[in-house]
């Protein structure tokens, strides 16, 4: 199986971008993901992917969205042992605290890790698109 699933939450829509941006990534190098915003993804749709890539800007105190998202996560996050991740999100401030934490989060997890999380801050310029075109071909070719 080499399914990828794409699963975001975006508020004011700079992080929904940056999954596009991963998308095109991993359609760059022939291969197709499937896109899911944080609330229509569950457990039984993970179950029919071995490749994820999460996103999730920091909110409030650089944490993860606490309405959709996290409660989502918190839900999956038992399963995710040996399932090969990436992680992004964008920031308005701060010091991407919540990105390290999720990674951490994520190792313990027993996910596999792909690349180091991407957060970009505010809407993503052309570096943060190519970042997240790479971010997804890592995904993609991992």
């Amino acid at each position: 199986m080499d399914r990828i699933a794409i699963v975001y939450w975006s508020g004011r829509g700079a992080t929904k971008q940056m999954a596009e941006y991963v998308r095109h990534g991993i359609e760059a190098v022939g291969k197709t993901a499937d896109v899911y915003v944080a609330a229509d993804f569950n457990k039984t749709i993970l179950d029919q992917y071995d490749k994820i890539a999460f996103g999730c800007p920091a909110m409030g105190n650089e944490e993860l969205e606490p309405s959709e998202f996290e409660p989502m996560f918190n839900e999956i996050e038992p399963y995710l042992k040996d399932k090969k991740v990436v992680l992004f999100g964008s920031y308005g401030w701060g010091e991407q605290a919540w990105m390290k934490d999720w990674e951490y989060q994520i190792f313990h997890d027993g996910a596999l890790l792909m690349d180091h999380g991407l957060a970009i801050q505010d809407e993503p310029d052309e570096e943060g698109r190519i970042n997240c075109e790479n971010l997804g071909t890592t995904l993609a070719i991992s």
